[in-house]
């Protein structure tokens, strides 16, 4: 099978592209980029002109619920939310029922998505046993198995002891260690940030240092080990800098940021709305600032959605007492072009870098690249495409998104994976 799209704007920050280009697919591989390049023979031809071609986009970060929670969301819905996003490929985490923390559940994943998928799944592996914190999970075989990370997310893992063995363990296969950075004790169940919002809104807050105590923890055990830990959505102006300063001093540790931390705060809570709950809490504006500024320096490496869908009932419940987690797959893409890239804060180039090389390198994934031989997953943006954020005509199975009846310019209009076209 050949593709060729002609006369987008190829923005490929992994060979310091940004020029209009043609791109020949043959064969899920990029066979060539140029200008007037001609099709091979029985290619289909899509005309790209006024749109970008990019690398596809990568998400490390999604729950994708199955096994055990299909209620919520599967690898199908799942995956058909991602390709409808503008991402090539997902990494989803090991809070599942039961917990991927060995690799029979791990063999399933990944020939449930070989079957059902529409985009590439990476399975992250459970540290500890169903996430208990208690006693290490079969990282070996999970590696073997084809784990490309190992995370409790969701839970923290208390045990610092465990936690080092864990990063130590992970040493041979090269296999970062995911962070869920929140000490339980501190959070204390808190149902939003500690502050000024909480207090006249009446809820229970948790205080960013529940972040930023585990962060210098999970920075120093790494610093102990040699390992790589990754601190999964970072969002107080202290884990920013623990960051920052850990990767000048030479420690192996990166971060992901979500599209949510980036552009909503704790003032978004005060309608109530249980779409406005997630862990780590919505911060104050001075975190959301400190966040994109380490974004756009390197300090934080890429986005990641979080992805984490629940049934309409486990969001009904008071605000205090309702599940944490939004959806994000489908609409973060469009979210970040219009309010950074369109609003002036954010490159477009910087935003591929952040959605595509960065992930692909963060968890040694293929992609990330337009460059001839690599595997032809390719994202298409318009954009000059305005949208609106509609739940009901989302391709997910959950409708707990932040952004309900949101408008905007700029969006995804083709996501191919290995050569094909899988939306729209």
């Amino acid at each position: 099978m050949s593709l060729l799209l002609k006369g987008g704007r190829v923005v490929d920050p992994a060979s310091g592209l940004d020029v209009v280009q043609d791109v020949v697919i043959i064969d899920g591989t990029i066979a060539r980029l140029g200008r007037g390049l001609k099709p091979p023979e029985g290619a289909q031809v899509v005309d790209t002109a006024g749109k970008v071609v990019c690398p596809g986009f990568i998400d490390i970060h999604v729950h994708l619920r199955e096994p055990g929670y299909e209620y919520k969301e599967t690898i199908a819905s799942g995956t058909r939310a991602a390709a409808a996003g503008g991402f090539t490929a997902v990494a989803c985490m090991a809070n599942t029922l039961p917990v991927n923390d060995n690799r029979a559940v791990t063999d399933f994943i990944l020939a449930k998505a070989r079957v059902e998928g529409a985009v590439r799944v990476y399975p992250i592996g459970a540290v500890t046993r169903g996430l208990k914190g208690q006693e290490l999970a079969e990282m070996a075989e999970q590696a073997e198995a084809g784990c490309v990370a190992f995370s409790d997310d969701g839970l923290c893992v208390m045990n610092a002891e465990i936690y080092r063995r864990a990063m130590e363990y992970a040493l041979p296969f090269g296999t970062p260690i995911i962070s869920h950075a929140e000490d339980e004790h501190l959070a204390h169940r808190g149902a939003m940030h500690e502050g000024l919002v909480s207090t006249e809104l009446g809820l229970a807050g948790q205080p960013w240092a529940a972040e930023d105590v585990m962060v210098a923890r999970d920075i120093l055990l790494a610093e102990l080990t040699g390992a790589h830990v990754h601190i999964a959505h970072i969002s107080t102006v202290g884990a920013v800098r623990l960051v920052r300063d850990a990767k000048a001093r030479g420690v192996r540790v990166t971060a992901e940021v979500t599209p949510h931390h980036l552009l909503l705060t704790d003032e978004a809570v005060r309608e109530y709305d249980p779409n406005m709950k997630m862990a780590p809490p919505l911060r104050t504006k001075r975190d959301v600032e400190a966040v994109l500024e380490g974004l756009l320096d390197g300090t934080v490496d890429c986005i990641a959605t979080d992805h984490a869908p629940h049934a309409l009932s486990e969001k009904e419940d008071e605000f205090g007492a309702c599940a944490n987690g939004v959806i994000g797959l489908e609409t973060a893409v469009p979210l970040l072009l219009d309010r950074l890239v369109r609003g002036g804060r954010m490159d477009l180039s910087t935003l591929v870098q952040r959605l595509s090389p960065a992930p692909a390198r963060l968890l040694n994934l293929p992609g990330g690249s337009l460059a001839a031989g690599a595997p032809a997953d390719i994202t298409v943006l318009d954009l000059e495409r305005p949208w609106t954020v509609e739940p009901a005509k989302l391709r997910s199975r959950a409708r707990n998104t932040p952004c309900a009846g949101a408008t905007g310019t700029g969006a995804p209009v083709m996501t191919i994976v290995g050569g094909k076209v899988v939306s729209p």
